[in-house]
């Protein structure tokens, strides 16, 4: 839909056990920009779950499995939706008087989120965006909100102040409420979120000179999550070009990892693949002589232990461990501000 959408949809780390259930409510200022005025999108993982707009008026399943929450859920969503849809058109209306705006485009969204890890431990965060920007955030230290910009001063101040302390509702919602469903929507489709599919890997060189370029394509796989990066021996090439992570017709994924090179004597080129299907992370060998060759991950193992050694393999689980848990999560709300009472809501929201 616009910017910060792409940047929070964007999976690096490898997590194969952990679910995560996120929403996005979006509002616009301009009827006719190609978007409807409200809209809600939810997911768990890399899985749109739901849909709501201002032009169906209806809260929908977009995969069957959600279809097992029965009618009453719908209708309940539904109501829900429409009561977040008056306080997000409020929203964008009063955050245009904030950038003393009078017209034009406008973008209000509101993302937050939970996460549960295969450890047991849970994460969260609540956040606002306005235009594209980060507009406040929720500390989860503190359970307080935090503005990013002067214009949000007044909402962050309403928000923490003792009469509404909104920190600590959204405490209560995101380790408890939020968790629970989660756990009911995983249950519900275990079979299709938890599949995995092993990658296949396209290695191929262009000569330019002195220089080459190597691309690494890494097509079919699921879930989403991936780590793709170029070798030479033991050290990573840093100065690389990435695409994001792609859906494909089938429910799969595809990237391609690039990077210029200058070979020397002695240079060993190798593209690393990392994913949940695979009991050990692939290296996938660069030959000179062959312009580009194909291969299963799963069945390409070049010496990963000579390359690895003992101790690399310990800091490879230690990294891949911070890399899922070290961040904030990419998650969601569930609908929490239906639950708030009318009167409260302008208040809380602005």
């Amino acid at each position: 839909m616009w910017p910060l959408i792409g940047l929070l949809l964007h999976v690096s780390a490898v997590c194969s056990d952990s679910h995560s259930l996120r929403y996005y409510y979006t509002g616009v200022s301009a009827p006719g920009s190609g978007l409807p005025e409200f809209s809600i999108v939810g997911y768990v993982d890399d899985r749109q779950i739901v849909n709501y707009n201002s032009e169906s008026g209806r809260y929908r399943p977009e995969v069957q499995w959600m279809e097992k929450m029965g009618e009453g859920y719908w209708e309940e969503e539904t109501q829900r939706a429409k009561g977040n849809e008056a306080v997000i058109r409020h929203a964008v209306r009063i955050a245009m008087e904030r950038f003393n705006q009078s017209g034009g485009f406008h973008s209000y969204q509101v993302m937050s989120g939970c996460e549960l890890r295969d450890d047991g431990g849970i994460t969260g965060y609540d956040q606002v965006g306005y235009d594209g920007r980060e507009f406040l955030a929720l500390d989860t230290q503190t359970w307080t909100y935090v503005p990013t910009m002067a214009q949000a001063q007044i909402s962050t101040q309403r928000w923490n102040s003792p009469d509404v302390q909104w920190g600590e509702r959204k405490k209560n919602y995101l380790e408890n409420i939020c968790i629970e469903y989660l756990q009911k929507y995983v249950a519900n489709g275990r079979e299709d979120l938890e599949r995995r599919v092993r990658p296949q890997v396209k290695v191929s060189g262009q000569e330019k000179g002195d220089t080459v370029k190597l691309h690494c394509q890494v097509y079919g796989f699921h879930p989403r999550a991936v780590d793709v990066k170029w070798m030479n021996k033991e050290d990573e090439v840093h100065s690389y070009e990435t695409t994001h992570v792609l859906p494909n017709p089938d429910g799969t994924y595809q990237i391609r990892v690039s990077a210029e090179v200058t070979p020397k004597d002695g240079d060993r080129y190798s593209c690393y693949v990392d994913h949940s299907s695979l009991e050990k992370p692939q290296y996938i060998v660069w030959e000179p002589e062959k312009s580009s060759v194909w291969v299963i991950a799963v069945v390409v193992d070049v010496v990963v232990v000579a390359l690895l050694g003992i101790g690399g393999f310990i800091f490879y689980r230690s990294r891949r461990q911070n890399a899922c848990w070290g961040g904030r999560i990419q998650g969601t709300i569930h609908s929490s501000s239906g639950n708030i009472p009318s009167k409260m809501r302008n208040s809380i929201y602005f």
